[in-house]
């Protein structure tokens, strides 16, 4: 880690050498780029008890800063974990490389062929919070793309990621591509954080990936173009048609599976038809499986519960709570949605599909699910092989982001001496 370092020259360099990789990524082959990930899975298979090692460092410095078990959660790596990270740099390997594909194609009367195709963005800057798993994530997706990417990881994650951050490098010179392909910014100075965001000549977009604040920070100070990944109010409405084994099963999962994570369930609507029999059902499983309820008028006395206030309408717990109110229907549902989520993801659990269709129609979060779990939020479940976050913006990006949402697109356009009138 470099400290007591000239800050703004140091990120200048690593903006000039990402910007020097970049030209040269944008026209890497497929099976380079594939290449380097594999062989970048390889090398954090084969150091994963130094990266476990390393973690544990990190997890030290997490209980002395005072994270949230949900955030420890976040920040933790064992083998599973690397497993998974694993499997992510080689799924994301393996797929169709999006650079140069061809999106339509036409002819004009001119004479003129036309083609639109993909073409990389250029150099990304990722600033991120605890999870270190999303150092191998955005490498991954931003060589693929054929981008240069500068990562800003949380101080939390520093030993973890450095470690990361070593083993795509061992890829990338395994695979004749730059180093400076991928670059790990060296210092925990949030300093570092400032200068990105100014640097608009070298970086070509922003990712915030972690809490309100640091996405409230980037946004509002941001002279880069930014990708927002907001955070995750997620609701789930049981409908009166429900089907109650589906809802208790998709409703525990939901909320209990990872609670650090977008994707968590935040707040349960119940139809107020079912509040008395499945929505008490509903409420009492989670209380007994260690969730605070925190929950509104006709269900505060189920006990084990602890009565809502305004302040938890719209709140991203990230931990073992969860709101809990009842609405009058789909509609209820809906408006209560439209004031209090932050258009991430939304479900209903029904066997009504002209309710679900109403769901569908009238929200619109970047994800909207019908009797699935909300933790199914990820690229990597979407079949992107990782993600870099879920943008709730509705500017070029939406959902979770991998590969091809990471490229824009050119015009190709050839005549045979065609001239216009």
């Amino acid at each position: 880690m470099k400290d007591n370092v000239d800050i703004h020259s140091m990120m200048e360099e690593l903006g000039a050498r990402a910007k020097a990789a970049a030209a040269q990524l944008a026209y890497a082959s497929a099976e380079a780029k594939a290449r380097a990930l594999t062989v970048a899975a390889d090398q954090v298979w084969a150091r994963r008890a130094e990266i476990i090692a390393a973690n544990e460092k990190d997890l030290a410095f997490g209980r002395d800063k005072g994270l949230s078990p949900a955030m420890m959660d976040r920040l933790m790596l064992d083998e599973p974990r690397i497993q998974g990270i694993c499997d992510s740099l080689r799924a994301v390997a393996g797929q169709d490389d999006p650079v140069s594909e061809v999106l339509t194609e036409w002819d004009m009367p001119s004479g003129l062929h036309i083609k639109r195709q993909r073409t990389p963005l250029g150099v990304i800057g990722v600033i991120y919070e605890s999870r270190p798993n999303v150092t191998a994530d955005a490498a991954a997706l931003c060589l693929k793309a054929g981008n240069a990417v500068i990562l800003r990881g949380g101080s939390e994650s520093f030993n973890s990621a450095t470690l990361l951050h070593a083993c795509i490098l061992d890829g990338l010179r395994a695979a004749g591509l730059p180093e400076a392909a991928v670059q790990l910014v060296p210092t925990r100075d949030r300093a570092a954080v400032q200068e990105m965001l100014t640097m608009t000549e070298t970086i070509d977009v922003i990712i915030p990936r972690g809490g309100k604040g640091l996405v409230g920070l980037v946004q509002r100070e941001a002279r880069v173009p930014v990708f927002a990944h907001l955070e995750g109010i997620v609701h789930i409405y049981v409908d009166k048609d429900a089907d109650p084994q589906k809802a208790l099963d998709v409703v525990l999962n939901a909320k209990t599976r990872r609670t650090g994570i977008c994707g968590a369930a935040e707040c349960l609507l119940i139809h107020k038809d079912i509040a008395a029999r499945l929505g008490t059902a509903l409420i009492e499983m989670l209380v007994q499986a260690g969730v605070r309820v925190h929950a509104g008028a006709g269900l505060d006395a189920i006990e084990g519960t602890v009565a809502a206030t305004d302040e938890d309408w719209g709140r991203e717990y990230l931990d073992m709570d969860i709101a809990a109110k009842i609405v009058d229907d789909v509609d209820g549902a809906i408006a209560h949605i439209r004031q209090y989520g932050s258009n991430h993801t939304d479900c209903i659990l029904t066997e009504d599909d002209a309710a679900a269709a109403r769901f569908f129609e009238r929200l619109d979060s970047a994800i909207l699910m019908r009797n699935a779990s909300t933790q199914f939020a990820d690229g990597g479940e979407f079949g992107m092989g990782a993600e870099i976050g879920i943008a709730t913006g509705k500017m070029h990006a939406r959902g979770p982001v991998g590969a091809a949402q990471l490229t824009s697109f050119k015009y190709i356009v050839v005549g045979d001496g065609t001239l216009r009138a």
